[in-house]
């Protein structure tokens, strides 16, 4: 099995390159474990507490039971990964079932930020991207499909995102194998790495 850390900022098109390299695969070969499902649940919290929970922290992260089950993916036993509801801050019942494949792929903001996560890891990818343009990406993204205003989203932008980027995310990029600029517009560099997956399948 072959373990894939794909790291990055928020809006900085880690989504768009994962799909881009699933798609590249053979069907059933590739697995994809985001860290936004493991989110801590704070179904007990009340509704003011939950506005002011920090998602942009390595804190709101439930660190220990993703590794768990990356390691549990890696000896070759599925898991039944959690679902996180971004409106409650909460993790519905029902869980999704990812079987182990050839490829697991480990996506999200901090993943290059766990030691142990990043200890299992055979290859680290940074997707890196203007901040100018993932503000906007976030700003599109939280409007339409979070239903926040303009001015709630550049507020959590100023007080939260830009500054755990800063302190947390950005100087993970010195553990990457691999810096994709541009995110998902780097054909060139998404096609190097495609390649190299696709090399894993033939020898598989």
């Amino acid at each position: 099995m072959t373990i894939i850390g794909v790291a990055g900022g928020t809006g900085s098109g880690k989504t768009t390159v994962v799909k881009k390299i699933v798609e590249s695969l053979p069907p059933h070969f590739v697995s994809v474990v985001p860290l936004d499902s493991y989110y801590n649940d704070e179904s007990q919290a009340t509704p003011e507490e939950r506005k002011s929970i920090n998602v942009d922290h390595p804190d709101a992260f439930d660190w220990k039971l993703l590794v768990e089950h990356v390691q549990a993916l890696r000896a070759g036993r599925p898991i039944e990964m959690p679902v996180y509801s971004y409106s409650e801050f909460s993790r519905l019942p029902q869980t999704e079932h990812v079987e182990p494949r050839p490829v697991v792929i480990v996506e999200g903001i901090m993943v290059l930020l766990n030691k142990k996560l990043r200890d299992m890891m055979d290859l680290k990818i940074f997707v890196d991207t203007d901040s100018d343009e993932r503000f906007i990406r976030n700003l599109q993204r939280d409007v339409i499909e979070r239903g926040r205003t303009v001015e709630m989203v550049i507020d959590r932008y100023l007080r939260m995102k830009k500054p755990m980027h800063e302190q947390f995310i950005e100087p993970t990029k010195k553990y990457a194998d691999l810096i994709i600029p541009q995110g998902g517009e780097n054909n060139i560099g998404i096609r190097i790495l495609r390649k190299y997956i696709e090399g894993i399948a033939v020898n598989e």
